[in-house]
């Protein structure tokens, strides 16, 4: 992840929920006192997160020791500790909220995208993500997949040019599309274009794209139509995928299947947060 990116996000996140101040601990806290407190992981899952709970910690009181006990991408079991803190209770407090609803997601989106890949294993197709992530946090979500084993995917519209209906139709047809496109693109920007038959693939393979996408295509026909695709183009099965169905497209032999709901609809890892009882 991007340092300088991660303390700025997280210096507005945390001004975000403190305002102006924790009415909470302001009444009782004792300022000379230093607290224990663990991160716990609540059920089994991937964590993912360390950078964010150091530099969390670090941004909103420097005197706050961090320990921590995994690493990103280790699977971790219920009643685990993730992390050891010290520091002053009002500071531990404040920042407990923010880091664990950032690292709750991430981990979570981590142990979505480590079952996709499981259900890949044996066969030759990656997992890859999609754009459908949550505005502001794309670099926190697409670090994630990776650390789940997955493969990203663009990270932004600049990266990749992607033709997909709504270009396609805009355009009129799949050939001007391209022709378009690459009037406009430097040689080192790659074009994907989105296809739903034999007939639009062959098209687009004829206007000279670098990857072709099959989309809501079944097993079958992604089985019957990869062989006709040359070994210097990448291929990609999207549309609506789930977990469920990963298994009907392990053979097919496309080289990736992207999964939008990697990031826009996983579960979060249930995280808590905890003192040290036996402080005074």
């Amino acid at each position: 992840m991007n340092v300088l990116q991660l303390k700025n996000d997280l210096h507005h996140f945390l001004c975000e929920d403190l305002g102006y101040g924790d009415r909470s601990i302001a009444a009782f806290e004792d300022p000379e006192s230093r607290r224990t407190g663990y991160l716990k992981a609540k059920e089994s899952g991937v964590f993912v997160g360390r950078q964010v709970i150091v530099e969390g910690y670090k941004l909103i009181d420097p005197s706050i020791l961090v320990e921590m006990k995994v690493v990103d991408g280790e699977r971790v079991a219920a009643g685990e500790v993730i992390a050891v803190v010290k520091g002053p209770l009002s500071a531990l407090l404040a920042a407990e909220r923010v880091l664990l609803n950032l690292v709750q997601r991430m981990s979570g989106i981590a142990t979505l995208t480590t079952r996709a890949v499981r259900e890949l294993e044996g066969g030759t197709t990656c997992i890859t993500d999609t754009r459908k992530t949550t505005p502001g946090l794309r670099m926190y979500e697409k670090y994630a997949v990776q650390c789940g084993g997955g493969v990203n995917h663009r990270f932004n519209l600049h990266e990749l040019i992607m033709l997909k209906e709504n270009h396609i139709t805009g355009a009129g047809g799949i050939t001007e599309a391209v022709q378009r496109v690459k009037q406009n693109a430097g040689f080192t920007v790659k074009i994907e274009v989105e296809t739903t038959n034999e007939e639009e693939m062959m098209e687009a393979l004829e206007a000279g794209v670098d990857i072709i996408m099959f989309d809501n295509m079944e097993p079958e026909e992604v089985h019957a139509l990869v062989p006709k695709v040359p070994e210097s183009i990448v291929t990609e099965i999207s549309g609506g995928m789930t977990i469920e169905q990963l298994r009907r497209y392990k053979m097919c032999g496309a080289d990736y299947i992207s999964m939008g709901s990697l990031t826009h609809s996983p579960s979060s890892l249930d995280i808590s947060f905890l003192l040290k009882t036996t402080e005074r």
